[in-house]
């Protein structure tokens, strides 16, 4: 069976104490064997008192110097109260070093001050030293130990020892497991899941866990089989619900992850955070009305809500509601002004109203923010070219092909502006790769650009040369 390390009390702890106190206050003699005052000393460690507990040890020593059970307790009670050191000094010079207890303390010890060798060593010597058939158990006490201190890889060792001695130990295996996730082992995680499965197919937690990590590894069919199962073993197991929603939406089901989220919601106390997980389906869905409500709902329950106040202003301006946008753009500003997608959104809903000046502004600040805006770069080109700056533009529409070549019509515009900033070389090579993308290519460049058969020395693909 599992050892258990926590302190003591059993049902005559209170008459036992309060003999204890009238003791102290000089009320009545008495007389305390060293059970008895190690009783005394986890009563007062249960409620937190500390100094009381350590006063209780003090007057056992008193009464009996030579008990190391005594000496043990004051080392338990310096683990406790985070003072490992000196827990360390008492259990090193107790006689009796070989018990079980004190040199699972001496290990608890050193881990804390962080000897983790030291440690390991000393609980390999202790599983070594153990003939019984608990080993698998002593070896799980012992990773707790690592794992508390974030050892995973030193806890797996152990606990690989104790699945060899057992390897149907459940808690065991969901250690070994939770230490392959923290050391990103994922697909070892796995294996080890299936193997509590195998043994248990009602472990609802296994089936969980198995969810969990094929989420992560982006196995999203995988993930909702495994939920599936969870909620057949528990229908209540309302994050297993949530996470299979979530799950849908990774894989683009929107109504599947809408049809979780609604089961969830009715459950949820939180009910403005699942408002936006709907709304953001819908709005993946195109369904902006529908998108709008959500974020509404989420919005009125809770005015700072940066999300839903973002969402209703992308629903808004979706449904050419521009002004309204507007309202709802500059709340986001106030609560957070230094992400990008705001600036854009506030510069779509001015080039909507066909106020460029201040569109032209606030795509300034959003690649001011995060300069790998390729689509606000080409936005910002488009103005500067109706302002006829095409110098300005030919450097906007640049720095947008350097981040994304596959912008529609990016080559096209450079080979616009490069005709009118002269450079006829550039606006050439760019034409050749507009056409190639785009046969229309041709057509509209000289759309645009009226006077490039008579300007231009050599066009390529079949315009006439001068």
């Amino acid at each position: 069976m599992r050892r258990n390390f926590s302190f003591f009390m059993d049902d005559d702890s209170d008459e036992l104490v309060n003999r204890y106190e009238l003791y102290l206050s000089g009320g009545a003699p008495g007389y305390f064997d060293v059970d008895e005052m190690e009783k005394i000393a986890d009563y007062y460690l249960a409620y937190g008192r500390t100094k009381d507990s350590m006063q209780a040890i003090d007057l056992g020593k008193k009464l009996h110097p030579t008990s190391d059970a005594l000496d043990m307790k004051r080392a338990k009670i310096y683990l406790t109260t985070g003072d490992p050191k000196k827990a360390l000094r008492i259990l090193s010079n107790l006689i009796e070093d070989s018990d079980f207890e004190v040199t699972f303390m001496k290990i608890e010890a050193l881990a804390t001050l962080e000897r983790f060798q030291e440690a390991f060593e000393l609980a390999k010597k202790l599983i070594a030293e153990e003939n019984n058939e608990n080993i698998d158990i002593i070896c799980n006490e012992l990773a707790m130990v690592f794992i508390k201190d974030g050892m995973f890889e030193l806890a797996l060792e152990l606990l690989k020892i104790g699945e060899e001695h057992n390897p149907r130990n459940i808690d065991l295996l969901f250690d070994i497991a939770f230490c392959q996730e923290q050391k990103t082992m994922l697909s070892d995680a796995i294996q080890t899941y299936k193997r509590i499965i195998d043994i248990d197919p009602y472990a609802g937690e296994a089936w969980f866990n198995l969810g969990q990590v094929y989420f992560l590894l982006n196995q999203y069919n995988d993930a909702i089989d495994a939920y599936d199962y969870a909620l057949a073993i528990n229908e209540k197991d309302t994050i297993s619900l949530i996470q299979k929603g979530h799950s849908h939406f990774q894989l683009g089901q929107w109504k599947q992850a809408v049809e979780m989220y609604l089961e969830f919601e009715q459950t949820s106390s939180n009910k403005w955070q699942i408002w936006l997980f709907i709304a953001e389906c819908y709005e993946k869905m195109e369904d902006f009305p529908e998108a709008l409500h959500y974020y509404k709902l989420s919005y009125n329950e809770i005015e700072d809500n940066y999300d839903a106040i973002v969402g209703i202003a992308v629903c808004l301006l979706e449904l050419e509601l521009f002004h309204e946008s507007l309202e709802y753009i500059q709340k986001a500003l106030e609560i957070e002004s230094e992400l990008a997608d705001v600036w854009i959104y506030l510069a779509e809903a001015k080039m909507r109203l066909g106020e460029y000046k201040e569109a032209l502004k606030a795509y300034h600040q959003a690649v001011s923010i995060d300069p790998n805006q390729p689509d606000a770069l080409l936005e910002m080109g488009n103005i500067y070219m109706d302002f006829a700056d095409f110098k300005t533009a030919l450097k906007y529409y640049e720095l947008a092909y350097s981040f994304d070549q596959t912008l529609e019509f990016i080559e096209l515009f450079i080979a616009v502006t490069s005709y009118y900033t002269k450079d006829y070389d550039k606006s050439t090579t760019f034409l050749e790769l507009a056409i190639h993308r785009n046969l229309d290519a041709k057509k509209l460049f000289l759309e645009l650009c009226p006077g490039a058969e008579e300007k231009f020395l050599k066009i390529a693909h079949g315009l006439p040369k001068e």
